[in-house]
């Protein structure tokens, strides 16, 4: 069971996804304004957002943005927006995930079961991953990289964590919508770029020269140690 702000001004539409997901168990706060649920995301600490793109005070595009500078919390978008730049603006902004309109109440309950499934925490007994100067630490879900700590979204953490337990081999995009997003839409792999695009940003480092994150054309990408071949 988890607390999730619905995000949502049309009533018909709040009233169906609320009725659907306190079926599934969770326990729903709604909104119908991005003031009304940034206060909630900052006061009360929801499990997951859902937002609607649509909504009459600022743009939805705007309010996740906001939301990202003060919460981690997991958000999926709901959208009537499709285009291939429209999405990666979305995951630029801090979405998780998204369904576009029209979409099942059962198609969205899939898809928070996925991003439930992907923030729970590592098992006690897996152990630190070091790869040279990079140690990432999966129970306590943190990154250090020459000592000092890296802040990452949930996202590009379990990216990153999943190269790290397959050190050396290459990991194709299909590989990686697969277990990491739990997803398999044929097409979406540029999600995938974008989020290795933030990661290499992080670590100090560019496709051009990269030191931990090698990219092997037409196939993937590897987790190395710096100064190994690209392979």
């Amino acid at each position: 069971m988890a607390m999730i702000l619905l995000v949502e001004d049309d009533r018909i539409v709040a009233a169906a996804l609320t009725r659907a997901l306190v079926d599934a168990g969770h326990v729903v706060r709604g909104a119908a304004q991005a003031v009304d649920a940034l206060r909630i995301v900052n006061d009360d600490r929801p499990d997951l957002v859902i937002l609607d793109l649509g909504l009459p005070d600022i743009d939805g595009a705007d309010a996740l943005r906001m939301m990202r500078s003060v919460s981690d919390v997991p958000v999926i978008v709901a959208t009537a927006r499709r285009s291939e730049v429209d999405i990666i603006n979305l995951l630029n902004a801090g979405a998780d995930d998204y369904v576009t309109k029209p979409f099942s109440s059962g198609h969205l309950l899939a898809r928070i079961a996925a991003v439930q499934r992907r923030g729970r925490p590592a098992p006690a007994e897996v152990p630190s991953i070091t790869v040279g100067p990079l140690v990432i630490d999966p129970q306590r879900r943190e990154v250090r990289l020459d000592g000092a700590p890296i802040r990452l979204t949930r996202r590009e953490f379990d990216v990153l964590a999943y190269l790290a337990g397959r050190v050396g081999r290459v990991v194709s995009r299909r590989e990686l919508l697969a277990q990491v997003w739990q997803q398999d839409r044929i097409g979406e792999e540029q999600t995938i770029d974008v989020h290795i695009s933030w990661l290499r940003r992080k670590l100090g480092e560019t496709a051009a020269r990269p030191r931990f994150l090698h990219t092997v054309r037409g196939v993937g990408v590897k987790l190395v140690e710096p100064g190994e071949p690209r392979g």
